[in-house]
């Protein structure tokens, strides 16, 4: 019998990290205990302050990250039950002010398991499944194939097929899969061309710009998607995909362009023999999977007009046929990628303490945000965004910006119609932030492809930000003109 592998709880100690995890205490605890006139908001209770500096530990601990991105998601709703729900500690709750508004704490335990968390999690069990079938490599062949051989045509069918890959399936795995199909094609091109970085550099950019396209394509989205339909505005899955799918195809085509005018290929690189390695094994479970696919697609871009039901249900529906039919086994749950399940619940956590305690109705009558200017905060807000993004994940940009924004679009009101209105800002949070691309470190896609060697820093840089801002200025633009014309 063999002997079972001994895990051993790891006794590194980072300074840095440790550095930054007391400096983010100590100033959350300073924020905790600040006197209540120093916020300059008008009824401000102990409980909002509270909330107030869960804020600012968030943002110092996403930042610094001085501990995993999910490790402050679950810190977060950590903090928030024990110490501003109404099942926190006893000497923490005001029991004598009415005005004070404790957060439920089913309601907190419940952003484990939003609507738009199994949303999520619908998604992440079709890539499973698409990948155990083969039903990937299948859909890779079909699609390349019209692209021909010319290597241009080549580059830009994988940048297309990235990105619609990435629609559906989490852009990490979508990249992964990609360069895999790549690695017989880096064989046969010379060493010394341009060729190499410009298949490389086409996968972490169609699939960052890709997952735009729809609600589950990045968490982000799903920010904005959850907090446009908890303001009644009733955004449906289709809805979006109908706006953002052909703006993202433009995009795609336009980092097609730039891609091959930053690094053309050479004479002897002008075809490429693709021969994408992996069979699909035709059986019921094979059927199983690419039928309910394509259900599920369907349903998710038309059930609300044909049947009444969201996307949110519809997610429910792989889910219960791949595990009733065993294509989905208890080991296969391993790859769902928690940790973002566990960033998007703490980002659902933090939105929900703002709204539940009251602080942001509090901020909105309190700050003048209606004077504000709608296209300086629109600016203001993606720039920032795009800035964040590229040096910390984009989950933890948008979990941190789209519940300010929110509370500054509600304080603005009519002000924002110039620019298309609320959906306006807030869907362009998740923009910006697909949009960053500059480094290794901006994207797992990005992380992956620069892991191969292939590419160099520079040239991510010079790709990424040529790109990254086209698709910024241009997602705006789409954006203020469909939400004007009540599209969005």
């Amino acid at each position: 019998m063999a002997n079972p592998v001994k895990k051993v709880l790891s006794g590194d100690f980072n300074k840095r990290k440790a550095l930054m995890f007391f400096i983010t205490a100590l100033l959350t605890v300073i924020v905790w205990n600040l006197p209540i006139s120093c916020f300059g908001i008008d009824g401000l209770t102990i409980v909002q302050q509270r909330v107030i500096a869960i804020f600012v530990m968030a943002v110092l601990l996403w930042l610094t990250e001085a501990i995993p991105a999910w490790a402050t998601s679950v810190t977060i709703i950590f903090v928030l039950l024990f110490c501003v729900s109404n099942s926190a500690f006893n000497f923490l709750k005001e029991n004598g002010d009415e005005a004070v508004k404790l957060l439920d704490h089913q309601g907190v335990m419940a952003c484990f398991a939003d609507p738009t968390i199994i949303l999520f999690l619908g998604g992440f069990i079709l890539a499973i499944a698409a990948t155990k079938s083969g039903l990937d490599v299948l859909m890779a062949k079909t699609l390349i194939k019209p692209f021909g051989h010319k290597s241009e045509n080549v580059l830009l069918g994988f940048i297309l097929i990235t990105g619609i890959f990435s629609m559906f399936i989490s852009n990490t795995a979508t990249a992964a899969m990609m360069l895999t199909f790549l690695a017989p094609v880096f064989k046969a091109l010379p060493a010394d061309g341009k060729g190499r970085v410009a298949l490389t550099m086409a996968i972490p950019i169609g699939a960052n710009l890709g997952g735009m396209g729809t609600p589950i394509g990045t968490p982000p989205n799903a920010f904005a998607y959850k907090t446009l339909n908890e303001l009644g505005m009733g955004i449906e899955f289709g809805q979006w995909m109908m706006i953002m799918t052909p703006m993202v195809i433009i995009m795609l085509i336009v980092a097609w362009f730039i891609v091959k005018k930053f690094f053309p290929f050479s004479e002897d690189q002008k075809e490429i023999d693709l021969k994408i390695e992996g069979d699909i094994e035709w059986n019921w479970r094979t059927w199983v999977v690419a039928i309910t696919f394509g259900i599920t697609i369907l349903l998710w871009v038309r059930g609300k007009a044909w049947f009444d039901i969201d996307a949110n249900t519809v997610a429910m529906l792989p889910i219960a046929v791949f595990a009733f039919t065993g294509v989905i086994t208890s080991e296969d749950l391993k790859d769902i990628d928690w940790g973002v399940i566990w960033m998007v619940a703490g980002g659902f956590a933090l939105g929900l303490a703002m709204n539940g305690t009251g602080l942001a109705e509090a901020a909105v009558k309190s700050i003048p945000f209606g004077n504000f200017n709608p296209i300086v905060i629109l600016v203001m807000s993606g720039l920032i965004c795009f800035a964040l993004s590229n040096f910390i994940s984009n989950t933890a940009t948008a979990a941190l910006l789209i519940p300010i924004l929110t509370v500054v679009s509600q304080g603005m009101g009519d002000a924002l119609a110039p620019i298309g209105g609320v959906a306006t800002v807030i869907i362009g949070i998740a923009v910006a932030a697909s949009t960053a691309m500059c480094l290794p470190i901006s994207t797992p896609p990005n992380a992956i492809a620069y892991s191969t060697g292939l590419i160099e820093q520079k040239d991510m840089a010079k790709a990424g930000l040529t790109v990254g801002l086209f698709s910024l200025v241009f997602g705006y633009v789409v954006l203020i003109a469909f939400c004007k014309m009540g599209i969005l």
